[in-house]
């Protein structure tokens, strides 16, 4: 496995914030065994709050307790996970998006989050993909208002089929469309 992140593969750097030294600490209170990473502990927190369409391997324990939203909340979370200073592995990306997708966060708190973790880069490019698979979402939308002028990253984040599933047609063969992961 590639110890690159993804701010490398972009381009960019992201300052050491008060939410990494949070999250340090959150690891240590609420332990996931078998959680080798930040990413891996991050991804374990998503899984619980309802992003399970992506899972780590070796599955995380069942017994695992994530922090209280109180602590770590869902917009946190998606910052969190969105951070350039993660390894590079896309599959997270689709977690963050799967909470976003799911109506699980303000799109409010989420921006001044963003430009707070310096993340408007991933987020934007997020929205863009899900727009182009369901434009009327709302939080999707308003991400894609604020953020809309962020430039395009130099390499592709995700394609936005990795955030969708498609509906087949009557025979079950085809597809007629998209929808979200949420």
């Amino acid at each position: 496995m590639s110890s690159d992140t993804l701010g490398k593969r972009l381009g960019v750097t992201t300052p050491i914030t008060p939410l990494q030294f949070r999250l340090v600490r959150l690891m240590k209170m609420y332990p996931s065994p078998g959680a080798a990473t930040c990413e891996d502990w991050l991804l374990d927190v998503a899984n619980v709050r309802g992003a399970d369409f992506v899972t780590r391997h070796p599955p995380r324990d069942p017994n695992f307790q994530a922090p209280a939203e109180k602590d770590l909340s869902n917009e946190e979370l998606v910052v969190a996970i969105c951070r350039t200073d993660r390894l590079d592995r896309p599959q997270m990306l689709r977690a963050a998006a799967q909470l976003v997708s799911r109506n699980l966060v303000s799109a409010e708190k989420l921006i001044f989050m963003a430009h707070r973790e310096r993340t408007e880069l991933v987020l934007a490019e997020l929205a863009r993909q899900a727009l182009h698979v369901k434009p009327p979402h709302l939080v999707w939308a308003a991400i894609s208002d604020q953020l809309g002028n962020t430039p395009t990253p130099r390499s592709p984040i995700l394609h936005w089929t990795r955030l969708a599933l498609p509906i087949p047609d009557a025979r079950g063969i085809n597809a007629v469309g998209w929808r979200l992961i949420a």
